[in-house]
């Protein structure tokens, strides 16, 4: 198995709901979005965030305004939208719900080793039978 990409299918998986908290904070400029995810270690790259952005947009998640600039051309500032922020809600939830029960598991009690049979053959369909003598209970 790779490690790498284990690790990039769980950062996909909350990516949306890291992008979502920040915007929640405040209206947000992606490059700000992104620093902040930096300043959480947190790597991601504008060709992600954009497609996201355009998505939560376009499923009526976020808004967004134009701000002039005055060193380059307008800039946009991304903010939730009522339906958003109740999505963002259920996501909140949903994330304590998963971190309780993941921590649940990591942090449980080791698990017992299962009893060993009286026949160690007993279990293993594969396994040899041992031979029985028939020996008369009574001799004659």
């Amino acid at each position: 198995m790779n490690i790498e990409n284990t690790a990039s299918q769980m950062r996909k998986g909350v990516l949306e709901f890291c992008v979502l908290s920040v915007i929640r904070k405040g209206e947000a400029y992606p490059s700000d979005i992104i620093e902040q995810m930096k300043a959480a270690n947190f790597q991601l790259l504008e060709g992600t965030l954009y497609p996201l952005l355009t998505r939560l947009k376009n499923s009526g998640m976020v808004n967004y305004r134009w701000v002039e600039s005055s060193s380059g051309p307008p800039r946009k500032y991304f903010s939730l939208t009522d339906k958003g922020l109740l999505f963002y809600q259920e996501l909140e939830n949903t994330w304590t719900e998963m971190v309780s029960a993941v921590n649940g598991v990591i942090n449980s009690a080791p698990l017992s080793p299962p009893p060993e049979p009286a026949d160690a053959n007993a279990h293993d369909p594969f396994a040899t039978p041992t031979p029985h003598t028939n020996t008369p209970d009574h001799e004659a």
